[in-house]
């Protein structure tokens, strides 16, 4: 395994919140399972976004029961994902110790809600969710991809959180 590079987080460990033990607790074969789930909700959020844009330029109705699906599935996708991630926060406690854990968490778990919402107004009339308020909730989802995915991007790449150093 390769080493990581110095950080700041790596010059000295005793006043640092993540000195502790951050490797994953929840893997397959060596790779965090939330790590995995988490493109999912991300790429569905983007077709959403793409299906909404599509329709509102169209009028097609295929592209709104493809905002039906999207929503849907990043939903429930996202909701795997959160599920996996909440035991990653709760099992590990070197996680668990700072804020910006629980920083990525608030962010995630708006951004369920909000695809939540989208999916839940798209499910009785595709077409007509979709024109503002479905377009709308569409961006807001985006909004909170970026800032779910910047939180978590910093636990990961500043903090390492989930990532499992070699001991050489």
């Amino acid at each position: 395994m390769p080493k990581l590079q110095e950080g700041p987080l790596s010059q000295d460990r005793s006043e640092d919140p993540f000195a502790a033990n951050v490797a994953s607790s929840i893997q397959v074969a060596g790779h965090p399972i939330h790590v995995m789930l988490v493109t999912f909700p991300i790429a569905l959020v983007c077709a959403t976004l793409g299906a909404d844009l599509f329709y509102w330029w169209s009028a097609d109705p295929f592209f709104a029961r493809v905002g039906l699906w999207t929503s849907g599935w990043g939903f429930v996708m996202g909701a795997a994902a959160a599920v996996s991630g909440t035991a990653e926060l709760l099992l590990v406690r070197g996680i668990r110790r700072s804020d910006e854990p629980w920083s990525h968490a608030v962010a995630a778990m708006m951004l369920l809600s909000v695809i939540g919402a989208n999916w839940g107004l798209r499910l009785f009339d595709q077409a007509a969710a979709i024109l503002p308020w479905g377009l709308f909730l569409s961006v807001l989802g985006l909004v909170f991809v970026g800032l779910a995915g910047w939180h978590g991007g910093k636990l990961v790449f500043e903090h390492h959180i989930g990532v499992e150093v070699s001991k050489d």
